[in-house]
């Protein structure tokens, strides 16, 4: 790809963020002017590879929430916070950043405080070169609990945060009081039985029920391969893809929220380090297999067209899980059904 067509390419997707970010500028423009303090003006992420003004501007869209970072384990997380209560820690996943819970932080905020974090390598966090197993990612957040005065939270995951998240009960269950995780469970050894060739009608576009199949597990854990070709339009073609893909019978997403995440994930040092995420799985599935079974409270919560086995993986690994099915509902749960969501979530952590 050309230079020109790249930077054409960046420009479109800049400006896509910013109608959706358009709105709040605005109101906040208008605001300004009242109080005489001097306008905000729109801000997409910096060529320096941090987000940190899109998410000032994404969390005017959030009444009551503030964007913070800590450094812990000798790297910067960022996270939104906001309510009052117990600490309820929400960690996002793949391909997107703490902006995934947008839909059920206000509610929950009533009841609990609540912290949606960007993992290690994720929007606006650090992303240093090592440090992508669970284990580790696990113990970032045991130290941003410490760091903010915490002695045990309430923890819930989505996708790679649910791996993260079920590391984090596993490895410090006195901190841990309840686990919610969602569509995805940790590595253990049945992901080594996991097909090469996709089962019949996986990818029947027609068929909203369909079977995922999840290639792309072993695609993001190639060395360097993923971040030479998925670039420019190629990310935005396979990402919008997995959006779509992942979704029931429509897209979870609209245009402008994956350009929010796709531009989370744009620059090199952004996809190598979700791409880490998926090359630690074997180490992963290692450390898996040290872990006790647990014993505080699990909530697990999946889509009937996810690409979940956490049912039978909570039964096996948890005491008296509680496990919910949504039906006509896919990857994206706190996206695609928020409102339930928020009911099983007040009622689990109540």
């Amino acid at each position: 790809m050309s230079g020109n067509k790249f930077k054409a390419r960046k420009i479109a997707r800049l400006l896509t963020v910013a109608l959706i970010l358009l709105p709040v500028s605005l109101a906040t423009y208008k605001q300004n002017v009242a109080t005489a303090t001097g306008p905000t003006f729109i801000s997409v992420t910096s060529e320096s590879g941090s987000n940190d003004n899109q998410d000032e501007e994404l969390v005017k869209t959030l009444p009551g929430f503030q964007n913070a970072t800590k450094t812990v384990n000798g790297i910067k997380l960022h996270y939104v916070e906001g309510g009052k209560g117990e600490p309820l820690f929400l960690l996002p996943g793949w391909p997107e950043t703490w902006y995934e819970y947008r839909k059920i932080m206000p509610e929950l905020a009533k009841h609990y405080h609540v912290y949606s974090i960007d993992i290690r390598g994720m929007g606006s966090s650090d992303k240093p070169t090592t440090g992508y197993d669970k284990k580790t990612m696990a113990s970032d957040i045991y130290a941003l609990m410490n760091e903010l005065g915490y002695k045990n939270i309430y923890i819930a995951g989505h996708d790679i945060g649910s791996t993260v998240a079920y590391a984090f009960a596993a490895n410090y269950p006195q901190a841990t009081k309840k686990l919610a995780m969602l569509d995805i469970s940790h590595p253990d050894n049945n992901m080594l039985k996991l097909p090469l060739v996709a089962p019949s009608g996986s990818y029947n576009e027609s068929n909203p029920a369909r079977v995922k199949f999840p290639w792309w597990w072993a695609f993001n854990a190639v060395p360097n391969l993923p971040e030479q070709l998925l670039h420019g339009k190629n990310l935005d073609i396979a990402y919008n893809w997995a959006y779509d893909y992942l979704s029931y019978d429509k897209p979870a997403l609209t245009p402008q929220e994956k350009a929010i995440y796709l531009d989370a994930y744009a620059k090199p040092d952004a996809l190598r380090a979700a791409n880490d995420w998926f090359r630690t799985f074997r180490q992963d599935i290692d450390d898996f297999n040290t872990y006790k079974k647990l014993s505080m409270p699990v909530l697990g919560i999946y889509g009937s067209t996810g690409i979940s086995d956490l049912g039978p993986f909570l039964k096996e690994n948890t005491r008296n899980p509680k496990v919910v099915e949504l039906k006509k509902t896919g990857h994206w749960i706190a996206e695609e059904q928020p409102e339930e969501v928020i009911k099983q979530f007040k009622e689990f952590f109540r």
